[in-house]
């Protein structure tokens, strides 16, 4: 979903002249409901949506400022997925929210290298410039 609309946004902001934070969050909008009848959200589409932010903005050239995320350090079960896949079947033996499903330590981190990955990678670009 991102990757159509994003580019004609950013373009329009640079063709405004205003300075702009961009910043993802693709823990909402990627709330669904399982099998199980938890309320939970899938890691891969969290991945890509984040995947698809850096993407854009690289090929925009302009900066991916902020990412939110819905987090814990505990090793729950509310989001599917993962390195360390968490399955529907998962859910029901951690699933600790009041409100809604957060991604747990190992998602957590899994997501933080990938980020790390392309700041380090946009990094080097911008210095072989």
């Amino acid at each position: 979903k991102l990757r159509v609309p994003l580019p004609k946004l950013i373009q329009a902001v640079q063709e405004s002249g205003k300075i702009v934070v961009w910043q993802c969050d693709p823990m909402h909008a990627n709330t669904v409901k399982a099998q199980s009848g938890y309320k939970t959200r899938q890691f891969d589409r969290i991945r890509d949506e984040l995947r698809a932010f850096f993407d854009v903005h690289e090929e925009m050239g302009s900066h991916a400022g902020g990412v939110h995320l819905e987090m814990t350090g505990q090793n729950v079960t509310e989001c599917v997925g993962g390195e360390v896949e968490v399955q529907d079947a998962d859910l029901p033996l951690r699933y600790h929210t009041h409100c809604d499903p957060r991604l747990n330590a190992s998602q957590s981190l899994e997501l933080a290298f990938l980020i790390a990955d392309r700041l380090r990678k946009n990094r080097k670009m911008k210095e072989l410039m």
